[in-house]
């Protein structure tokens, strides 16, 4: 059967480990961690993330703010509401809500973003940090994966993983933590050859292609596990992975050995590590780290 890599109780078990931690900063009196996001235009579905993001933060007692920006902004004006944040000494972490407009390079102003302040871990200087193991913060939905393998004893340590997708924010970052969970991985991407071939020799498979259910679950290795990244609204607004679903009553459903479920999935755990990596960075500015 199944078995279902649920994120919410990874993300509760982060997430009290957070709390638990904090109880001693009120004893003493130090101030709790501020988020700042920063939200341009008004898309929905970011929009929808965001307020996930505030309500973790309302939960664990952060501070935060979403600075509402009109899709119309100049990439110049963005940078300087950046800075702003930068030099106010009160904000912990700075989070820009992704896409932004065309018209703006996200490049340039996401390495405004100081690296200490970067919870995204977005920026140059955080991502080669993370690539020689000394990060302070690490990209969320990557090490969001990670904690759930963990979180259900799911053994890295020279396992054959494969990597689907090579996006800054989820497949570049996670083979670099999976190689230093010591699993050998191969990373797959759009200029890949005969991929639905490659791809059934792998025990674990992460897939983060950005295309609604481009994969059947019989494109994988009997007994595979599977992380599913992809979250897509179709034409009778339900949510959608960038592999098939089956339901309970599928003959396939007993095809793989685990998967993340779409919604409940990746996604409560990208919203915990967000808030560990506040949490990290407040340790930090606070010289408690």
């Amino acid at each position: 059967m199944l078995i279902e890599l649920k994120g919410q109780p990874v993300s509760q078990k982060i997430q009290d480990e957070i709390k638990q931690e904090l109880q001693s900063w009120k004893s003493q009196n130090i101030s709790l961690p501020k988020l700042s996001v920063i939200l341009v235009g008004d898309d929905p579905a970011s929009q929808v993330y965001v307020g996930h993001k505030i309500r973790a933060c309302e939960n664990l007692g952060y501070t935060s703010e979403v600075l509402r920006i009109a899709s119309t902004i100049t990439e110049a004006d963005l940078i300087s509401q950046v800075k702003k944040l930068n030099q106010d000494d009160s904000v912990d972490g700075i989070l820009i809500q992704l896409p932004l407009p065309q018209h703006i390079n996200e490049r340039r102003v996401l390495e405004t973003i100081l690296p200490l302040k970067d919870v995204d871990c977005l920026t140059q200087s955080n991502m080669g940090a993370l690539v020689v193991g000394n990060s302070v913060v690490k990209p969320c939905t990557p090490a969001g994966i990670i904690e759930i393998f963990k979180f259900y004893n799911i053994s890295l340590t020279g396992r054959k993983i494969a990597v689907i997708g090579r996006s800054l924010i989820v497949g570049t970052p996670l083979v670099h933590l999976l190689n230093q969970e010591n699993a050998t991985v191969t990373l797959f991407h759009s200029k890949s050859q005969d991929l639905l071939n490659e791809i059934k020799d792998f025990d674990i498979v992460c897939v983060a292609i950005g295309k609604s259910e481009y994969f059947k679950i019989t494109d994988f290795k009997k007994g595979a596990v599977i992380i599913d990244v992809g979250i897509h609204r179709d034409s009778h607004n339900k949510l959608t992975g960038d592999v098939v679903s089956v339901s309970k009553n599928d003959d396939s459903i007993s095809w793989l050995s685990a998967k993340t479920p779409v919604p409940g999935g990746v996604g409560p755990t990208t919203i915990a590590m967000l808030m560990r990596n506040t949490f990290q960075v407040a340790k930090v500015r606070r010289n408690l780290l």
